[in-house]
């Protein structure tokens, strides 16, 4: 009686895990899908230089994110029709499908934060590279890059990269890529590398912030799950 007590606690503490667990996969997909459309991310990436489009590394993210967010919410059904059903296979299946999303969970973070400063690094490149072409000789280059730039500055509200060099040209050669009044040179705070540092870098904290919330649920899944699988098994009288 006392281990079939237990079993029956195990198994509400399961589900409920498995609720907050389907609930945080509905989240993690939704917050997903949002930065995927985020307005000034979609914006810069969708920019083109020279048949050259703005690097897309950060979509690899993202697009992993809403994969495990799907993935997670059907996880999360199974788990919760498993334990209300006490059935040891479904228990089986969810704690396996748990094991492959949480080594796609590790493998997904390890990419991020191995690639955190290459993303950030890949679209600046790509913003100087569009900078330098506003100053081509060629006429079409350099009407494709000032469209470019002048997209940078709108969607960030910034201007150049901050290098004093840089801020003489502009003096010297004024253009209108700028908004009247912007000068980098004393306000770090227009720069658009910094800018472009504090928009994916603050995007890639918050996918950090639920891979690590999701991997502690999972982890307690797992164990919980293995705990009612024995607790069945051992309370069953065929």
């Amino acid at each position: 009686m006392g281990v079939e007590g237990c079993t029956k606690c195990i198994k509400y503490l399961l589900f409920v895990f498995n609720f907050v667990f389907w609930l945080a996969g509905g989240i993690i997909l939704g917050v997903a899908l949002w930065l995927r459309h985020d307005t000034k991310t979609t914006t810069i990436l969708g920019s083109t230089l020279n048949d050259h489009q703005a690097p897309s590394t950060y979509y690899v993210g993202i697009y992993i994110l809403i994969a495990v967010g799907a993935v997670m919410m059907f996880v999360g059904f199974l788990g919760c029709y498993g334990a209300i059903q006490e059935s040891q296979c479904l228990l089986g299946t969810f704690f396996t499908c748990l094991v492959i999303l949480f080594a796609c969970e590790v493998a997904a973070g390890i990419w991020g934060f191995v690639n955190k400063d290459q993303i950030a690094k890949d679209v600046k490149q790509f913003y100087d590279e569009a900078v330098l072409e506003t100053k081509s000789d060629n006429e079409n280059k350099s009407k494709a890059a000032k469209a470019v730039v002048k997209t940078f500055h709108e969607t960030l509200k910034c201007c150049g990269t901050g290098s004093f060099l840089e801020h003489l040209y502009n003096l010297a050669n004024p253009d209108d890529l700028c908004s009247k009044g912007q000068s980098t040179i004393f306000t770090s705070d227009l720069n658009c590398h910094a800018r472009i540092d504090e928009l994916f870098s603050g995007k890639l904290y918050l996918i950090g912030i639920a891979a690590i919330v999701v991997a502690v649920i999972m982890i307690f899944e797992m164990i919980l799950s293995m705990v009612l699988c024995c607790g069945i098994r051992n309370s069953s009288v065929y």
